[in-house]
This record gives structure tokens, C-alpha cells and sequence, in this order.
């Protein structure tokens, strides 16, 4: 076809779509295939700074220049996007308080770690709606400094200095967010289709907030937290009060906290509906190219200043709304409070007879003042008995409130930095805290071949070593960099008690180690992992490879009082897959949860298949059942899983619920027995190309090779000092 034919058919040369559709949309086509994405986030090729070290950038910031900028920046006011008040401090509070405040506690997902409020479907949240304008007032500072300052670290730099230019005396702030260059879109937010659907479908019972389905804790999709207007948009102060309580809980709050951060997040800033919703255009990611990036835009009518809409309530807290007081509480505490609408016809709590000087001023005006308001969030504040009496507390002590506050807020903006040895910067608080999940440092002159002797002549078997040491890793979690070996947290409670860990066994294992921990100066973080990684070599040289695990000392043990057992109640495994395990059926399949475990632990897709292939051969499933262990010669490390899941000489049969008998073809004689979590590796095409490569005759030591690294990988993944 010439381009005549082209022109004269109307057809583009281009093909519409191809180049922008995902590989989620081409899998549409075969909806119960796993999906491996999830694996493959933040892959290098997305990243513009290849190779480059932050932390190593972070040498070269001028810390109080950046800040001084920060504070020059709250009160220069911007014709195009004008502050309230002249000030943009409640706008950059809230910029870093929705970044930081889609952290949930069940899978540590979320949070202002990452930047990934840039990218989609943060950036478009209904309940993030303006905080774009935010992000490009900041866009001059981030020009300025360069790759010496992360987009994450700055947005929760931008809010401590709000906090700090009106007034408030903030906990500390540690730099050492790392930016990702790539929207996370395979974290689960919710089954909804639409934004703001009734929350009904999250909860097992609406009027039971404990029911919601976890991990979330958001109440409806593009919330971050709860509907300011009341449940499902109808106001109710007692049932909002439910809702709130077990939304903070589960973004790791406890009651004091959840007051202290209400208050003090709505003591600055106001609320914006003082116009007509139905004017603003698309979100960031559905607007035009002519927008720029920017979303929610009015061309219609003016739509900055006393006329922005973005909540759709109307109006401040508070009587000085540009600084820190005890002004939320005079006034929640001092007047009665009814219901109206707002211009934009959002439900809202006003103040009944309210004296004149207690009222804000207008943003633009200050001749003219206007109506505070309150959510019905805050309005369970005065309602709840519990948050009541809280509330009346901080009401009487500034100053008590204030340092709750600050300790609330920080541990908010810092809930997803992991430990604090993560930290940076010259504000980093001295005190530790319990949420930072605390561990002393461990010793690293002891001599580690004079303890890697007394393992090997303990007496432990292979399995025993391997999977305790496995037990003791796999609570790491990327997305919050919590749990794994450091602080050997396995020996105490709630973990010593977990089913995943099999107690008693366990229990006789630690008998063994703990003994040659005392003998030394190792501690038992160390030996465990000693004698999982010494468990490796002995099973790679029953394969006929002679190897050493690489090992790294220096883990320490935490103690009792170092750890909230509480909190670490949510890193509990419900399902492991590298052992074969699941404590119960879930409507999650047991290859997606394997695949959940393995993000968590930061596995490349041919990392976590050969971890599966090398446990399994080692015998180190749980229980000691005989699923997906394809071998005769159990204890070694060989390769046998993928030969024999492989071999066109056998057939799989269901046998039962997770359950399926492999048969010699010929004879139907049941050779083994296998589970989701193992037949995946020769269903899936992509796993199935990976299984391949390991089950070849030139890649057995390939596979060993490849296994100790994957090992390695697991056991370091929380060794935060041996970056």
C-alpha cells in the first residue's frame, strides 16, 4: 500500500494503542493467568540515574540552605496558585501527610518512602486532588538542589517546615527516601471500579469497622483516610469515630496518636468548596497534554484563592489558621455545632453563635471574616468518650499536646523508613523508638569458623538449619523494611509462637543454637544464620559442589523490651510457599500469595523459582510433608525439582482441595505429590522458561551458584549497615 492508499483510507501508520498498552492489558485476555508484574517493579531500565548513590548525594546538601529556602517559599505567594493567608504551610502539610498517610501496617505498603505520589494512581486520588499545585511550587527547590534531594524526602521536609514556620516545635526528620521512577501499580487499593464507591463491599459489616478487608485501611477507594463527610458521605460523629479508630490502628496509630494527629493536622490550613465541583476538569493522569500535568482545572469561572474547590467543605478549623495553637480545641470544645452544606453542597459541622473574633479571617480578605467548619472526623473527636477525654487533655496542656503531636507526626511522615540506622541528617532524634523496632549492634570480631564448628558438630539436620534460618528471614518486608534476622525476634514472642514457625520445632532448635551463642561472642541472630547458610553448603556438597556461603557478622539480639509484640502481630506468614505452607484456604490462590512473599522480600521472579526448587530439594517443607520435594535424594541441593516438574514422562492429577499426584505415564504408579505452589513453575510460561534453565544438564551449578546468591539476598535483606 502506497501512502496515497494510506491518505485516501484514513489509516494511520501508527498503531493506536500498541505503544502505550501494558502487559496487564494483554493479559486480559487470559484473566486467571498469574500475573508476575509485581516482580518486576522498578526495574532498572525506568531509572534515569542509573548507578547513582543518594545517600552518597545527601553528603553534598546544604541542610540549613534548603530549609531556609523552604521557609522563603511558605510565605511567597504565586499569582497563578495563590496561598491562603499568604502562606502555603496547610498546603504542604497536607502534601506530606496524604503521601505519608497511604502507609498500611498489614503489608507495610504505601507511605512517602518512594515519591510515589508523582505517578498514578496516587497522583489522581480523588482525595489528593490540588496537591499537584503543591508538588510544582516545590518544583524550583527541586530544580535547585538536584539529585541532592529526593522528590520524598523533600515532600516530608516541606511539611516539617510548614509546621516549623508557624510555630510548631516538630520531633526531628531524617533524609534517606529513595525515589522510584515508576508507578506502582500492582499495590492492591481496593476491588472498586470507581472512585468513592460506597465503602460497603470493603467491610464484612459496615457498622463493624474491624471487618474491613485487609490490607486496607483507607475506607473507600481514593481516600486516604476516612470520608470527611461521614460514613459512605453521611454524617454520623459516633459511626465516623468507628471508622476513624480502626483506620489509625491500621496505619499503626493508637487512640492518643489518632487525636493528636486530627487536632493537630486541622489546627493549620482550611478546607476548599467554595465553588462548583462540576467545573473542575480531569485528574493529572486523565488531562489533557495542554495541562501539563496539572489536574482538577477550572477554565470556566476564577478558581484559586476563596473560590478553589477541592474537598468540596468550606472553610478553617481554627480561629488563626497560619499557627500553632490550642485554637482547634476552643473552638470544637467552646461552641455547639450543626450541620449544613457548604457551597458545594459537601456536608459540614458550623459553629452555632459564634462570637466575631473567633472567626478566621478570609484567604484573600482580611477585612471579611467567615464560618469555621468540622468534619465529622473531628466531630468525633468531641463525641467519642475516649477521644473526648484525650481531646480535653491536650486541651489543657498546650504543651503536652504539642510534644504528642510531634512524636505523632513524626512517626507518621517516618512509619515506613525502617530502622533508624536508615536515618540521615543532622536532625535525626537521639531517642529510640519502639515502632523503629530497635537492635543492638551484634559483634563482628568473633571467630566465625570456631562457631561454624560447634554448628556443624550440634548435631542439626539440614532441613532443620535451612528452615529456621528461613523462618527467621522471611519476616523482612521491603515495603517498610521491617522484620527479618536482625535481633533474632524468632525466639520471642508473638514470633516464637507463630504456626508458620512450627513451635516445637523451633523451640528444640533454638535449645541447640542458643548454647554455642553464649559459648562465643556471636549473637543468635548470627548463629541462626550461620547454620542455615552452613545447612547450604553441607546440602551443595551432597550434590557434589563444594561451596562457602558467603556470611556477614554483625547482627544483634533485641530483647522483650525492645519489641512491640503488638506491632509485629502483622508480619505474622499465612501462607509460605518456599516452605509449601498455607495456614488455611484462602480465596487468594497459594501461587499469589508465594508471590506476595516474594515481592515483600524484594525477589526477582528467577530468584524466588530457584529458592522454591533449592528448599524443596533441601526437605525443608513445612511439617516435613513430601509436596513438591521431586527428589530421591532429599537433603542435597540439587536440581532435580525442575528435572522431574520438567519430564514429559509423568502426568499431573488433581487428588484433592491444593492437592495433585504425579504419575509415570506408563504405569500410573504416584511417583510425588504437589500443590499450587509448586505445578505454577511448569504452568506459568514465564516461570515454566525459567524452570527450563535450571532443569538443563550444563546449569547445575548454575543452579547452586544461583541459589546461595538468592540466599544470600534473603538473609542480608534487613543488614541495612552492610550497604
Amino acid at each position: 500500500m502506497d501512502g496515497n492508499d494510506l491518505k485516501s483510507t484514513g489509516k494511520c501508520p501508527v498503531m493506536h494503542g500498541a505503544n502505550t498498552a501494558t502487559s496487564s492489558d494483554v493479559m486480559n485476555w487470559w484473566p486467571n493467568a498469574l500475573n508476575l508484574d509485581i516482580l518486576h517493579q522498578h526495574d532498572a531500565k525506568t531509572n534515569p540515574l542509573k548507578g547513582f548513590d543518594y545517600r552518597k548525594a545527601l553528603e553534598t546538601l546544604d541542610v540549613e540552605a534548603l530549609k531556609a529556602d523552604l521557609h522563603a517559599l511558605m510565605t511567597d505567594s504565586q499569582d497563578w496558585w495563590p496561598a491562603d493567608w499568604g502562606h502555603y504551610g496547610g498546603l504542604m502539610i497536607r502534601l506530606a501527610w496524604h503521601a505519608a498517610g497511604s502507609y498500611r501496617l498489614a503489608d507495610g505498603r504505601g507511605g512517602a518512602g518512594t515519591g510515589n505520589q508523582r505517578f498514578a494512581p496516587l497522583n489522581s486520588w480523588p482525595d489528593n486532588a490540588n496537591l499537584d499545585k503543591a508538588r510544582r511550587l516545590l518544583w524550583p527547590i527541586k530544580k535547585k538542589y538536584g539529585n541532592s534531594i529526593s522528590w520524598a524526602d523533600l515532600i516530608i521536609l516541606a511539611g516539617n517546615v510548614a509546621y516549623e514556620s508557624m510555630g510548631l516545635k516538630t520531633f526531628g526528620f531524617a533524609f534517606g527516601r529513595e525515589d522510584i521512577w515508576h508507578p506502582e501499580t500492582d499495590i492492591y487499593w481496593g476491588a472498586e471500579k470507581e472512585w468513592l464507591a460506597p465503602s460497603d463491599n470493603r467491610y464484612g459489616d459496615l457498622s463493624n469497622p474491624a471487618t474491613m478487608e485487609n490490607p486496607l485501611a483507607a475506607v473507600q477507594m481514593g481516600l486516604i483516610y476516612v470520608n470527611p463527610e461521614g460514613v459512605n458521605g453521611q454524617p454520623d460523629p459516633m459511626k465516623t469515630a468507628g471508622q476513624v479508630r480502626e483506620t489509625f490502628v491500621r496505619m499503626a496509630m493508637n487512640d492518643e496518636e489518632t487525636a493528636a494527629l486530627t487536632a493537630g493536622g486541622h489546627t493549620v490550613g482550611k478546607c476548599h468548596g467554595n465553588g462548583d465541583a462540576e467545573l473542575l476538569g480531569a485528574s493529572p493522569e486523565g488531562a489533557d497534554v495542554a495541562e501539563q500535568g496539572l489536574g482538577w482545572m477550572n477554565h470556566s469561572t476564577r478558581s484559586i484563592g476563596r473560590n478553589a474547590v477541592t474537598s468540596g467543605i468550606e472553610g478553617a478549623w481554627t480561629t488563626h489558621p497560619t499557627t500553632w495553637d490550642n485554637g482547634y480545641f476552643d473552638l470544637l470544645f467552646g461552641y455547639d455545632w450543626e450541620l449544613k452544606k457548604s457551597p458545594a453542597g459537601a456536608w459540614q459541622w458550623m459553629p452555632i453563635n459564634i462570637r466575631e473574633e473567633d472567626m478566621p479571617v478570609d484567604v484573600e480578605d482580611p477585612t471579611i471574616r467567615v464560618m469555621p467548619i468540622m468534619t465529622d472526623a473531628d466531630m468525633a473527636m468531641k463525641v467519642d468518650p475516649v477521644y473526648r477525654e484525650i481531646c480535653q487533655r491536650f486541651a489543657a496542656d498546650h504543651a503536652y499536646f504539642t510534644d504528642t503531636f510531634a512524636r505523632a507526626w513524626f512517626k507518621l511522615t517516618h512509619r515506613d523508613m525502617g530502622p533508624k540506622v536508615r536515618y540521615i541528617g543532622p536532625e535525626v532524634p537521639a531517642e529510640d523508638l519502639i515502632w523503629q523496632d530497635p537492635v543492638p549492634a551484634g559483634s563482628t570480631s568473633y571467630d566465625v569458623a570456631a562457631v561454624k564448628a560447634k554448628i556443624a558438630a550440634s548435631g542439626l539436620s539440614i532441613s532443620d538449619m535451612v528452615a529456621t534460618a528461613w523462618d527467621s528471614a522471611r519476616t523482612y518486608r521491603g515495603s517498610d523494611m521491617r522484620g527479618g534476622t536482625n535481633g533474632a525476634r524468632i525466639r520471642l514472642a508473638p514470633q516464637k509462637d507463630w504456626e508458620g514457625n512450627e513451635p516445637a520445632r523451633l523451640a528444640h532448635v533454638l535449645s541447640v543454637l542458643e548454647p554455642i551463642a553464649a559459648a562465643t561472642a556471636a549473637s543468635l541472630a548470627d548463629v541462626i544464620v550461620l547454620a542455615g547458610s552452613y545447612g547450604v553448603e553441607q546440602a551443595a556438597k551432597a550434590a557434589g559442589f563444594d561451596i562457602t556461603v558467603p556470611f556477614a557478622p554483625g547482627r544483634g539480639d533485641a530483647t522483650d523490651a525492645m519489641t512491640d509484640a503488638a506491632s509485629f502481630d502483622v508480619l505474622e506468614p499465612v501462607a509460605d510457599g518456599f516452605r509449601n505452607w498455607m495456614k488455611k484456604d484462602y480465596v487468594v490462590s497459594a501461587e499469589e500469595l508465594m508471590l506476595d512473599r516474594a515481592q515483600l522480600l524484594g525477589l526477582t521472579a528467577p530468584e524466588m523459582t530457584v529458592l522454591v526448587g533449592g528448599m524443596r530439594a533441601m526437605g525443608t517443607n513445612f511439617g516435613g510433608t513430601a509436596h513438591g520435594v521431586f527428589t530421591d535424594r532429599v537433603g542435597a541441593l540439587t536440581n532435580d525439582f525442575f528435572v522431574t516438574l520438567t519430564d514429559m514422562g509423568y502426568k499431573w492429577t488433581p487428588a484433592g482441595n491444593n492437592l495433585y499426584h504425579l504419575a509415570d505415564r506408563k504405569s500410573g504408579a504416584v511417583k510425588f505429590t504437589a500443590t499450587r505452589a509448586d505445578l505454577v513453575f511448569g504452568s506459568n510460561s514465564i516461570l515454566r522458561a525459567y524452570a527450563e534453565v535450571y532443569a538443563q544438564d550444563d546449569n547445575t551449578e548454575k543452579f547452586v551458584n544461583d541459589f546461595v546468591a538468592a540466599w544470600v539476598k534473603v538473609m542480608n535483606a534487613d543488614r541495612f549497615d552492610l550497604v
